[in-house]
């Protein structure tokens, strides 16, 4: 048995049983990656995978075990990597995180400078994606690092910890009739005009839909974006009105908006930061988690990444409730 065998047997899990996908991102052969299933297979004397012909299409029930346990083994060898760097005195390394492009683009440079100049010596991989994309890097071990707003919580292999909370706003032009209004803006007011905003799925569009929904509007929705910079050029443009995250809004003046609290009209948004569940974090994840969250502290990381989940599709942690130190930002 060797860990060769055992990354062909997740890697083809991960891939839809695809081996040629799985070759390419081993870097091996799929007659390769063929030789090392067979020969582990023929090893433990069960079969892990339900064949048609020479095509695998799904795990069998020992697979599935087999599986777990595959994960479990693999990820311990990279925690015992990182053990063996941070016992041996390296300071340097690569941070991968993954966020979301609102977080990227306004959350994240001013930690990322602080992170710079106490570890000089990492280099940060920025990755941006949607939200199950950056679970998925997280959870394969792509990314150390995930960041946004929704979907994180969805993943029983991620624990997440809450950093701060914040509201959408409403962007308009200058002139705009919605500026006229005295007193509270209400959803009536919004439908009455062409909407743009986020994609489903990014960056608290769940809140928007079920304001909406809740009370009985339905939106006319023109335009969806990832990109809250985006989301305001077409606002400028006159297409219509914008809903975007309020830490989006710092240079709207320039582009010739006005920013509308919505504040009432909108749940609260609250950005999540995961890690995969029992990895060996670095010194210096640690330390950017704490300049991302800093009303954190590392024990209770240490503990929530020990702690077992509740159940499927569960990301609480025992005897830990973050909640209340959620950071607020208007």
């Amino acid at each position: 048995m060797n860990f060769q065998q055992l990354r062909s047997i997740r890697e083809a899990a991960r891939c839809g049983f695809n081996l040629t996908e799985v070759a390419n991102v081993l870097f091996t052969s799929q007659p390769g990656v063929s030789r090392q299933i067979r020969e582990l297979e023929e090893e433990l004397g069960v079969d892990i995978f339900i064949r048609n012909g020479k095509r695998l299409i799904g795990l069998t029930d020992p697979g599935k075990g087999i599986l777990k346990i595959v994960e479990r083994l693999l990820q311990e060898a990279e925690n015992l990597r990182q053990a063996s760097q941070e016992y041996s005195g390296e300071t340097s390394g690569t941070l991968t995180v993954a966020a979301t492009h609102t977080q990227a683009r306004y959350a994240l440079p001013r930690v990322v400078q602080g992170f710079r100049a106490s570890f000089p010596d990492v280099r940060i991989a920025l990755q941006q994606s949607s939200p199950e994309h950056i679970a998925d890097w997280v959870i394969s071990g792509k990314a150390d690092v995930g960041i946004a707003t929704e979907g994180l919580t969805q993943f029983k292999e991620l624990i997440s910890f809450p950093c701060y909370e914040w509201s959408h706003v409403l962007v308009v032009p200058e002139n705009h009739p919605l500026l006229e209004i005295s007193g509270p803006i209400s959803l009536e007011d919004l439908a009455a005009y062409p909407l743009i905003t986020y994609d489903v799925g990014f960056t608290g569009r769940g809140h928007i839909d079920a304001a909406f929904s809740k009370a009985g509007i339905t939106p006319d929705i023109v335009l969806t974006a990832m990109d809250s910079d985006v989301i305001q050029q077409y606002v400028s443009l006159g297409l219509g009105v914008g809903l975007v995250a309020s830490m989006a809004t710092e240079h709207s003046r320039q582009n010739g908006l006005r920013s509308i609290s919505v504040s009432h009209l909108l749940a609260s948004n609250v950005t999540r930061l995961a890690v995969r569940r029992g990895a060996y974090l670095r010194s210096y994840t640690y330390d950017f988690i704490l300049q991302f969250a800093p009303q954190l502290k590392r024990e209770d990381i240490v503990e929530a990444l020990q702690a077992e989940p509740h159940g499927a599709g569960s990301n609480g942690v025992h005897k830990v409730d973050f909640e209340p130190r959620i950071l607020k930002i208007a």
